[in-house]
C-alpha cells in the first residue's frame, strides 16, 4: 500500500494557492481564508478517501471550502459578536472561585442532571449551535417555548454548579 501521506502533500501543494485566493475572495480577510483554507484540508484527510473518481478532486476541495463559508456566514448570524464593553451590563455576575473550580466534565454532568425538558434545548442550542427556530422545529415546540426551556435550563445548570462549588447538591426537584 502507498504512503498517503506524499499524496496529501502533493495536492495541498497543488491546491493551496486557489484556495486561499478563493477563501480570500469570499472572506476578505487573510486570517479567515487561512482558517477556511485549513479547514477545507482537514476535511479532505479525514473524509478524501470516499471521493471515488480521482478526477474531481479539485471540485470536491471548493465546493466543500465554499460549504464551510456558508457555514461560518450562519454561524455568525445566529452568534453575533459584540464587543465586552458594550453588553458587559447584560452578563452574569459569578465569583472567580466557581469559575476556578468548574470544569467541562463537572459541567456536563450537571447538565445530565438538569430536567431533561430543558435539557434537550440546552444541549441543541449551546452543545450542537443550533438556532432558536431550529430547535423549535426539532423539539416541535413553539418557538418562546424553546427560549423558555433554555433560559430555565441554564438557570438549573447554574444552580446546581455555584451549589456543587460550595458542597451542597440539591436534587432538581428540590429547585
Amino acid at each position: 500500500m502507498a504512503d498517503p501521506e506524499p499524496e496529501f502533500e502533493a495536492l495541498v501543494a497543488r491546491y493551496y494557492a486557489l484556495l486561499y485566493q478563493f477563501a480570500f475572495g469570499l472572506t476578505r480577510a487573510e486570517a479567515d481564508a487561512c482558517d477556511l483554507t485549513q479547514q477545507t484540508f482537514l476535511i479532505w484527510a479525514s473524509k478524501g478517501h470516499q471521493l471515488r473518481d480521482a478526477s474531481k478532486v479539485k471540485t470536491w476541495l471548493f465546493t466543500t471550502l465554499h460549504r464551510q463559508f456558508l457555514e461560518s456566514q450562519r454561524r455568525s448570524k445566529r452568534f453575533v459578536h459584540e464587543e465586552i464593553g458594550t453588553i458587559e451590563h447584560a452578563l452574569p455576575t459569578v465569583s472567580s472561585g466557581v469559575v476556578e473550580r468548574v470544569d467541562g466534565s463537572k459541567v456536563l454532568e450537571a447538565l445530565g442532571r438538569v430536567d431533561p425538558v430543558y435539557r434537550a434545548a440546552v444541549s441543541l442550542f449551546y452543545l450542537e449551535d443550533w438556532s432558536y427556530q431550529e430547535i423549535s422545529e426539532i423539539l416541535d415546540v413553539p418557538l418562546g417555548t424553546v427560549k423558555s426551556r433554555i433560559s430555565r435550563g441554564v438557570h438549573q445548570l447554574q444552580k446546581m454548579l455555584t451549589e456543587g462549588s460550595t458542597g451542597g447538591r440539591r436534587e432538581i426537584g428540590e429547585m
